[in-house]
């Protein structure tokens, strides 16, 4: 035990201290602060109440311009102009007059009621420049123009015939629910997704970094003369977890804190501020899902003669903890779905997935505990076998490691 404490002791120390260790753990949050009291600055500049500021940074509101737009009816539908269009629409009894206001700058664009309108429901849109994503951003008034020509003049079916539906979400569960219109109901799983996800795969390769240089340099034998391989297996992997708990706990803090200050500066409601609880479960997956890919990083650092050899096993090695994120769509969209479920279960996969869920939906506490267990038992099978694959290491030192030879090691064949 003693020496398992000096081993443990000695990698805690040698990676904290370590000048980039302290400026990434420092500096992410610090600048995602920075950022966002940025936003909230630019906010406060504006007037904006609510999470208007943040959402027009990704998708900003098109600048409409006051010039009004000019139709052309061919149909012989529009009988009159709405009294919500009149200052937006004006009437032009031929193509010609309007590309004449067009270019003398009265009109800014103007529409073509082609004449199988009832038919086709064609409309031309004519328009000095070559906008093809914004430019159809204006067009509320001519929607409005043609359904009040199709309603003969009733206003007020005109606007439920733009607008047939108001469907609102009323849910039966305790939790508040989350807007599907606002952005942040998809970005903060997603946010939540790629933090573990680089958490536990950059806290996995320090282990196999530190593996792999002390076995190149030849110090992984001088070590394995005083401590056995468990001894020393069991000390770097509960050092460096350790570290990677400390950069989880800053981290996932500091998003947290983050979470209640733009819930206060950007008006985001109860909704999307998420629960404690999940801090606790990031806590419990993180341990157990770096063991997982702590040892089999262990077991690669261990059986290859150098690190830059370890690149075609530690593909196949973080292949499972991909998956999560090839359907991250679906474990946000759908987290309650057989798929969500089994990739939430099942041990190389469930760290990363069943944190998505949790940050996208409220996830049975079955569940939750079952893929725990699962996770700690795969876990404990895991450092056995990269134990036994230290034994072996001194054998295959100097060989070229492929993946066959690596599962070989792992199962003890």
């Amino acid at each position: 035990m003693s020496k398992t404490w000096l081993v443990l002791k000695n990698e805690f120390l040698s990676a904290v201290l370590r000048r980039s260790f302290l400026l990434t753990l420092v500096l992410l949050p610090l600048m995602s602060f920075i950022i966002l009291l940025v936003v909230s600055g630019i906010q406060k500049s504006s007037g904006d109440a609510n999470t208007d500021a943040l959402t027009d940074f990704f998708s900003p509101k098109v600048e409409s311009s006051n010039l009004p737009e000019g139709f052309i009816d061919l149909s012989g539908l529009v009988k009159e102009i709405p009294q919500a269009s009149q200052e937006k629409l004006v009437r032009f009894d031929n193509e010609d007059t309007a590309k004449k206001a067009v270019e003398a700058g009265t009109i800014s664009a103007y529409y073509v009621i082609e004449k199988d309108f009832l038919a086709e429901g064609t409309i031309l849109y004519m328009r000095p420049d070559y906008n093809p994503l914004g430019g159809m951003e204006n067009t509320g008034a001519i929607e409005t123009l043609m359904a009040n020509a199709l309603t003969d003049g009733d206003i007020e079916l005109a606007y439920r015939v733009q607008d047939p539906l108001n469907v609102k979400e009323v849910s039966l569960a305790a939790t508040p629910q989350r807007s599907s219109s606002n952005m942040l109901t998809f970005f903060l799983p997603y946010i939540v997704t790629f933090l573990f996800y680089i958490v536990i795969l950059t806290s996995s390769s320090l282990l196999l970094n530190n593996i792999s240089t002390e076995k190149q340099n030849r110090m992984m034998e001088i070590l394995m003369t005083s401590v056995t391989p468990r001894q020393m297996l069991t000390g770097k992997i509960i050092a460096l977890g350790f570290v990677g708990l400390l950069q989880t706990i800053v981290w996932s803090g500091s998003g947290y804190l983050m979470l209640l200050f733009s819930g206060q500066q950007f008006a985001l409601g109860d909704a999307f501020k998420l629960p404690p609880s999940i801090l606790i479960w990031g806590i419990i997956y993180f341990i157990l899902g770096y063991a997982v890919y702590a040892s089999l990083m262990a077991g690669v650092g261990a059986l290859v003669p150098n690190l830059r050899e370890a690149g075609q096993t530690t593909t196949v090695v973080i292949l499972p903890l991909i998956i999560p994120l090839v359907f991250i769509s679906s474990l946000i969209q759908a987290p309650n779905s057989p798929l969500s479920v089994v990739l939430s279960l099942f041990p190389l996969t469930a760290p990363v997935s069943m944190m998505t869920r949790l940050a996208a939906t409220t996830v049975p506490f079955w569940q939750t505990a079952l893929a725990a267990v699962l996770i700690g038992l795969t876990a404990l099978f895991l450092v056995q076998s990269a134990a036994k694959m230290f034994r072996a290491q001194n054998l295959l030192s100097g060989q070229s490691i492929n993946t066959k030879t690596f599962f070989s090691a792992l199962f003890g064949k």
